[in-house]
């Protein structure tokens, strides 16, 4: 036991402090700290009234928690002076915020608020107007609320305390309360006693064992060492026996200590429960044993308002700093917002720098490939993206036809062709008709090609581009429904030109045949280098083989190809010319595109997308005004948190206030 006196000196101390015996007196607890605790209280509880927990701020506060029937309702009474609602199963069905507070006036003031309502009440009635209160919370029922009952008690003689009472807790619902009623009570105390500031006052019974209490396995959970938990040892003269070494050996670690009291009991006076109480642990051949500083209800008024001073005095410096910098976030959020517009003309200064910013910022990402605001978002990166995608089309388009060089049907399409375009001509001499057959049925093999690579490229380039308007307007709720709409608008018009565009390109393609590209000539002529020793090979080769290695394509079947002597001749260099040519045909399609490509978000960027963004903004009225004034309505989620900004720095505020007044003091009490 922490700091154990011996009992004479202990009862000297005790009588020292209990010689006003009735509550009417002054009791010496009372007036040796009211003059420091008072405004220390004063000040925390006001902070609990402007409600700062709800910024995240926790306030030191004394948390009493008991299994039922423990006798809490009992110590509460005690402490208080005035009767609580009593009854079976949960009486207390809703925190209540017991604030005792001692003044000089004979008559008590006692009042309960709850929600908007602030009622007057008196020691007569106030056992049922708390469970009115109660029932007006929680309902009629027997089920349990979060939301907290306020009672204030202004008496003489009572300590400066404000204490939180909880539900006490039960394993088995009884008629009427839901299924999940301990896990509902078990939530709500540990949102309570979890805290750090908090200190747990556990009223215990003498009855029990202490290691089997509920309330000690959750105030233990968050409260290891007891370091912030006191107990409360109620019902002492109905279990003397070995009351003495629980409290002694402390088997549960309460580390600020015990205190045994005994309950009041049925019509008893607070002042004959007292005096009983007294006489009980002096004459008792068991309760007389333990140490006089640890019995009694003015002993545990005075370890109370003790322990709440401490902890006030050692919270509220860092309560103080968290208030400061909570300040300071909301501060710096609210400014770091839109500013609210209040007329056209603040909106459309607004509206032509989102239109700015978005200019900006597309011309870095689409253009100049510039993206540090998009770092770590891959598909921000637009101009590497739009190159792998340029480069997978340039290869998809050289590998279609690849199997059409070599194989067993080789030079056969050729030879077909000009078997048919046989005129009355010179012989040997390629017919520039059978060459544009050949270019046509190769070009509408991959005519496709560039149009799913457009549609998917434009895909691209509006996601990224309705991104930047969203992100761009996003404090602008009806300005981003018209930016979403014109960005859409304007891609679809982008694609439907691009795709009208690619289609001439390939019909241009299809219909004739032209190059100034010195490469074809000097290709062509490479391939057909090796065109009389390939035909001499086919035709005049002793030895007749079935496959001959052709310069550019490889090892090829050449069987089938003897049987027509006459065209053979014409149809290697309709191929050569073809090979040749058609690498030029594909180059230019990616070429084409990629110019296009360019150029079309050059004037997206620069042009188009203001002038589509503006009309859609000013030509459109949807009924309610035009588009810029409708940009005066804020977009309701940044209204709400405009509005919750403003409610927490004036939370706030007033919490600094509350603190700066008494900082002095405080630190100077609490050292």
């Amino acid at each position: 036991m922490r700091g154990r006196k011996t009992q004479t000196d202990s009862a000297a101390l005790v009588l020292q402090a209990e010689q006003p015996t009735p509550l009417s007196v002054i009791p010496p607890i009372v007036s040796s700290y009211n003059d420091k605790i008072r405004p220390l209280l004063d000040a925390v509880d006001r902070l609990r009234d402007l409600k700062v927990t709800e910024e995240g701020i926790q306030l030191p506060t004394i948390v009493v928690v008991g299994d039922q029937s423990s006798g809490k309702s009992s110590v509460l009474e005690s402490l208080a002076g005035i009767s609580l609602p009593r009854g079976q199963g949960i009486c207390t069905r809703v925190p209540l915020i017991m604030k005792l507070q001692h003044h000089s006036n004979p008559e008590p003031e006692l009042s309960l608020k709850y929600g908007d309502r602030v009622e007057q009440t008196d020691e007569s009635n106030i056992s049922e107007d708390i469970v009115n209160a109660t029932n007006y919370i929680a309902g009629g029922g027997k089920g349990i609320s979060n939301t907290p009952l306020t009672l204030l008690v202004k008496k003489n003689g009572v300590p400066d305390l404000t204490m939180v009472d909880l539900p006490g807790i039960t394993r088995v619902p009884v008629h009427g309360q839901p299924e999940n009623i301990y896990d509902q009570i078990k939530d709500m105390i540990m949102e309570y006693i979890v805290p750090n500031e908090s200190i747990i006052l556990n009223v215990l019974s003498a009855t029990v064992d202490f290691t089997t209490c509920e309330s000690i396995r959750m105030s233990q959970s968050v409260d290891r060492h007891g370091e912030r938990t006191l107990a409360v040892v109620t019902k002492a003269d109905k279990a003397p026996e070995g009351l003495l070494e629980k409290v002694t050996a402390d088997d549960v670690n309460i580390g600020l200590g015990y205190v045994c009291v005994r309950n009041r009991i049925g019509d008893e006076t607070y002042e004959e429960a007292r005096d009983i109480s007294d006489q009980l642990f002096q004459t008792h051949p068991l309760l007389s044993k333990i140490d006089k500083s640890i019995v009694g209800i003015p002993v545990l008024a005075q370890k109370l308002v003790q322990i709440q001073a401490t902890s006030i005095g050692r919270n509220l410096p860092e309560i103080v700093k968290k208030i400061n910098d909570k300040l300071s976030s909301c501060l710096f959020e609210l400014n770091s917002m839109p500013k609210s517009l209040s007329s056209v003309a603040e909106a459309m200064t607004a509206f032509m720098q989102i239109i700015g910013f978005c200019k900006e910022s597309l011309k870095k990402i689409l253009v100049r490939g510039e993206f540090e605001k998009y770092k770590n978002e891959k598909r921000m990166h637009c101009t590497a993206r739009l190159v792998e995608m340029l480069d997978e089309y340039s290869n998809e388009l050289h590998k279609c036809g690849q199997s059409e060089l070599n194989g067993e049907n080789f030079l056969m399409e050729e030879i077909m062709i000009l078997e048919e375009a046989k005129g009355i001509k010179l012989p040997n001499f390629v017919p520039r008709d059978a060459f544009l057959f050949i270019l046509r049925g190769k070009v509408d093999k991959i005519k496709y090609m560039p149009v799913e690579f457009l549609e998917r490229v434009w895909t691209y380039i509006e996601e990224v581009v309705i991104c930047v308007l969203l992100r761009q307007s996003e404090n602008y709720y009806q300005l981003q429904m018209s930016a979403r709409r014109a960005g859409h608008n304007l891609m679809a018009k982008k694609k439907e030109r691009s795709i009208k565009w690619m289609g001439e390109i390939v019909e241009m393609e299809q219909l004739t045949d032209y190059t100034c590209n010195p490469e074809y000539v000097s290709e062509w002529n490479r391939l057909l280098s090796g065109q009389e020793a390939f035909v001499k090979a086919v035709l005049y080769d002793v030895e007749k083989p079935s496959k001959i290695v052709v310069q550019g394509m490889g090892e090829v079947e050449v069987g089938h190809l003897r049987q027509y002597p006459n065209v053979l001749f014409q149809a290697f260099d309709l191929k050569m010319r073809m090979i040749a040519y058609w690498k030029i045909v594909l180059r230019r399609l990616v070429d084409c595109m990629a110019l296009h490509l360019q150029l079309s978000v050059a004037n997206l960027v620069n042009i188009e997308m203001e002038e589509e963004i503006i009309s859609e903004v000013m030509g459109h009225s949807y009924g309610c005004g035009s588009g810029i004034e409708r940009m005066l309505e804020e977009c309701p989620s940044v209204a709400v948190k405009r509005e919750r900004l403003v409610k927490s720095i004036k939370k706030l505020k007033d919490s600094k206030d509350v603190v700066s007044k008494i900082m002095d003091g405080i630190v100077t009490y609490a050292d």
